[in-house]
């Protein structure tokens, strides 16, 4: 039941990545906001690419641990790719949120670089306050909320392992 829980937010996140995209324009790759939306549009469509990849498990003699073993694998490969995924959306959002007040500032006035600066700088907060650990908290924060059971999810460190591994 958790496998499809988790399966199904990065289902429902990587919907919402591609309806934010596809309303947005891309423009000129040298301002930030387009750029971060560019890197967030790669990084989806690799998310989307990766096939499901195990560790090997060491044979832990009767079939019960061994089938525990896989479906933990399983486990923290759905958390990986909702984590992920969720990560991806939250740039994806300031980004186009940045678009839009940019966009809305250049059109009231073609002097507006003090407030343009501005917005610039409001996306780059935005992008920082999203960090792994503000992401696995929101997410299992809304799964506790939810009532859906957590206990076997795995802990932060496991999931940056995985993608640290995962890149190498």
């Amino acid at each position: 039941m958790r496998v499809a829980e988790l399966i199904n937010d990065y289902r429902t996140l990587q919907l919402h990545i591609s309806q934010q995209l596809a309303s947005v324009s891309m423009g000129n790759v040298q301002l930030e906001g387009y750029r971060v939306l560019a890197q967030s549009s790669a990084a989806a469509q690799r998310l989307l690419a990766t096939g499901f990849t195990s560790m090997p498990i060491e044979d832990q003699g009767s079939d019960p641990e061994m089938e525990k073993a896989q479906l933990r694998q399983v486990i923290l490969d759905a958390s990986v790719r909702r984590f992920q995924a969720h990560k991806i959306y939250l740039r994806v959002a300031a980004a186009k949120r940045w678009v839009i007040n940019r966009n809305e500032l250049l059109a009231r006035s073609s002097k507006a670089n003090s407030q343009v600066r501005e917005v610039d700088q409001l996306l780059r907060q935005e992008l920082d306050s999203i960090t792994d650990h503000t992401i696995f908290s929101d997410l299992r924060q809304a799964d506790s909320r939810a009532g859906l059971w957590v206990s076997e999810d795995p802990p932060l460190a496991a999931i940056q392992l995985w993608i640290n591994n995962s890149r190498n």
